[in-house]
């Protein structure tokens, strides 16, 4: 255990918090390697409208712990307010163009802000295209059945990304949220989300989410060197 490794994860909301918590932490565990999971949203303020400057405290803050060897995000790139280079992003870029582009724009800016406290090797921003509850489609057949409707639902959602769960549009009517939401009214984010993410399993989550496994593959790798 002297190589014990303890990531800070900065988190949109309550779906997002339960979502590492219960299935990501458990993971990292048997790599010896801790998730502690902190909503960005201050006291009082609900989740979502995740703006840079306001996460930017809490990331200094976490690169001043000394207990804290790597600093990273799970934030929603759907309905993200303001972050470095998201207005540079032209309207037909691909996920991936999304996610390095607002990644690296991040990291630039923290190590302009903070060179002092190492964040080139310890911060590691991810921002989940479109939001989280894309990863949920990452099995049909088993969203479905949680919602209790039809497997047709979800595979033509797929169908129409034309790349995996997360190429699913960020629109205010066709984010993956609001489609789930519209197919099961009672769908609750927090609950339901993470009781589905169980139940497909990270392995096959992974596999369909590329963006999603290589951040967390950048996690696996960390070495407590590097801090």
């Amino acid at each position: 255990m002297n190589d014990f490794i303890k990531v800070r994860i900065f988190v949109e909301g309550q779906s997002e918090l339960s979502f590492i918590t219960n299935v990501v932490r458990p993971h990292l565990l048997t790599k010896n390697i801790f998730a502690d999971p902190i909503l960005v949203s201050k006291k009082g303020e609900k989740g979502g409208d995740v703006k840079f400057t306001r996460l930017q405290n809490d990331i200094y803050r976490a690169l001043c712990d000394k207990s804290v060897h790597l600093v990273s995000t799970f934030v929603d790139y759907y309905g993200l307010k303001e972050w470095p280079g998201k207005d540079e992003l032209p309207k037909n870029a691909t996920p991936a163009q999304i996610e390095e582009k607002l990644s690296s724009m991040a990291v630039d800016k923290i190590c302009l802000e903070y060179d002092r406290l190492n964040p080139k090797n310890r911060f590691l921003p991810y921002v989940v295209v479109h939001e989280f509850e894309a990863l949920l489609f990452s099995d049909a057949q088993i969203l479905a059945t949680e919602l209790g409707v039809d497997n047709s639902n979800i595979e033509d959602a797929l169908k129409q990304s034309s790349g995996g769960p997360e190429s699913i549009n960020n629109s205010p009517e066709t984010a993956p949220s609001k489609r789930l939401m519209k197919w099961n009214p009672r769908y609750h984010k927090v609950t339901m989300g993470t009781s589905i993410a169980k139940k497909i399993g990270l392995e096959t989550i992974r596999f369909q989410c590329p963006l999603f496994d290589q951040w967390l593959t950048s996690i696996e790798n960390y070495s407590i060197h590097n801090s």
